[in-house]
């Protein structure tokens, strides 16, 4: 006990040491600390208003307890289980496409040699994701319009001018067409990052024994970043219940509710449009739920089949 308790002090000591000498850097948390606590976790409590009665005004814990009766609402209401639909519709088809050719993309640019050619590449790749929002919603309204170029090489064919942007099935291929267009090149960092860890020597064996740029990439640089590529598949699937709430609100229509209305969407409109505050944030509750327990599972079944896991 007494080596033990000698040992907790000497600990303690070192850490004081190190914190007052490496302070400024700590100091830097600060900030994003402060963000998390004042955006994140505080406004957590407001989840409260999910099992009270609150319609607005100085009492933000609301005026009655209800318990579940908000949760029985929206149990039985049709638009939010189209919306719950459409959320693993629209999440599931966008991660299926773009996680593996974000993958694909980032082994091909690995493979560039030419570093002028490859910094080129990555920078015109990268460029969608820095642009605005409201910005990309118009571009996109732009080229689906019946004057877009769209519509205008149907035309120029000899086809009818389709209104993309108004017809409900169009609303999925083109969130996912421009999704892949806006977070590919974007989304190959952390993936070249990983594959700059994997050890040389291993290539050069793998040359050795005859292995093509094919081969190299199968056997070396996927097993590599095998880790990378499990994590950001659990944060992806971990996601799938928060689509894309600001893309959508600008690019859906009344007449496209039937595949675009989604979760985030239909919370808006019934919280912040319809002040129903209670309901809003009971689905939203649920919704937060869902998704942890999603990270969670897929977390555990990580852990289980690749020994590679967030925790």
């Amino acid at each position: 006990m007494a080596k033990k308790k000698q040992s907790n002090s000497l600990g303690k000591v070192k850490m004081s040491r190190h914190l007052k000498k490496e302070w400024q850097i700590y100091s830097l948390l600060l900030i994003p600390v402060f963000y998390f606590i004042i955006f994140k976790y505080i406004p957590m409590l407001g989840n409260i208003i999910a099992f009270r009665k609150y319609s607005g005004g100085v009492n933000i814990f609301g005026e009655k307890w209800v318990g579940f009766r908000y949760f029985r609402q929206f149990m039985r209401d049709h638009a939010f289980w189209r919306a719950f639909s459409n959320t693993l519709i629209l999440s599931i088809s966008y991660l299926a496409v773009r996680f593996p050719l974000t993958l694909i993309f980032a082994l091909l640019l690995n493979e560039i040699r030419n570093v002028k050619w490859k910094k080129f590449v990555q920078t015109v790749s990268y460029l969608p994701h820095f642009i605005s929002m409201v910005i990309i919603a118009g571009m996109i309204k732009e080229v689906v319009s019946l004057s877009g170029p769209i519509n205008t090489l149907i035309s120029s064919m000899g086809g009818e001018k389709v209104s993309f942007i108004q017809e409900a099935a169009w609303f999925p291929p083109i969130y996912i067409i421009s999704g892949i267009w806006q977070a590919l090149g974007w989304g190959t960092i952390i993936y070249l990052a990983a594959m700059t860890g994997i050890n040389t020597e291993l290539y050069e064996a793998a040359r050795v024994d005859g292995a093509s740029r094919f081969k190299q990439a199968l056997h070396v640089t996927i097993p590599g970043i095998l880790p990378t590529i499990v994590t950001l598949l659990i944060l992806d699937i971990g996601g799938i219940m928060g689509s894309n709430f600001e893309k959508i609100i600008l690019l859906y229509l009344p007449s496209t509710y039937e595949t675009a209305d989604v979760i985030s969407t239909l919370v808006y409109r019934m919280g912040i449009t319809g002040g129903n505050f209670s309901y809003a944030t009971a689905v939203g509750l649920f919704e937060g739920i869902i998704g942890l327990i999603l990270v969670t599972s897929a977390n555990f079944l990580s852990r289980k089949v690749t020994e590679s896991s967030l925790w």
